[in-house]
């Protein structure tokens, strides 16, 4: 009879994340370097900047000046301080949803191909067992099939 403990050692076990290959391929790098050299993608960061240069100045303005400002201006300041502040959110969740859109776009296009450099390797590993990356505590490096993944799929979409 073998024991389970011997049974496990026979088998080989690896570990992957597979959306760290496909994030760390050269695809995904040139889509992403494609997206923010975008005239779309400039002008959100440039608003999202300046929003947060015009924040700084008045809430700088408004430490040096608070004391001496009637409640009159101090209202009008602070208004004008949400107004910025709105701007600048704005900015943030438009670049975020366009960094979301990208991803997704991103995965769509290259889960296929990881997917076949993923069969790939573990069939010229001799992996029997194949678990998530996140969901594994500790594994040594060499376990670690993400590299080699993403290797493949390099060569899969050059």
């Amino acid at each position: 009879m073998v024991s389970p403990v011997c049974a496990v050692a026979s088998e080989k076990i690896a570990v992957v994340d597979i959306a760290r290959a496909i994030f760390g391929s050269k695809a995904a790098q040139e889509s992403v370097k494609q997206a923010e050299q975008s005239a779309d993608w400039v002008a959100l960061k440039a608003k999202a900047e300046g929003s947060a240069v015009d924040l700084q100045a008045m809430n700088k303005e408004a430490e040096s000046k608070r004391l001496t400002w009637s409640q009159e201006q101090a209202v009008e300041h602070q208004k004008k301080m949400s107004y910025a502040k709105a701007d600048y959110d704005l900015a943030v969740q438009k670049i975020q949803g366009e960094q979301k859109q990208l991803q997704q776009k991103i995965m769509q296009q290259l889960v296929p191909k990881a997917q076949e450099a993923l069969q790939e390797v573990i069939k010229e590993e001799g992996v029997t067992i194949l678990l998530r990356a996140e969901s594994v505590m500790m594994s040594s490096p060499e376990s670690n099939l993400t590299a080699k993944v993403a290797d493949r799929l390099n060569q899969k979409t050059e």
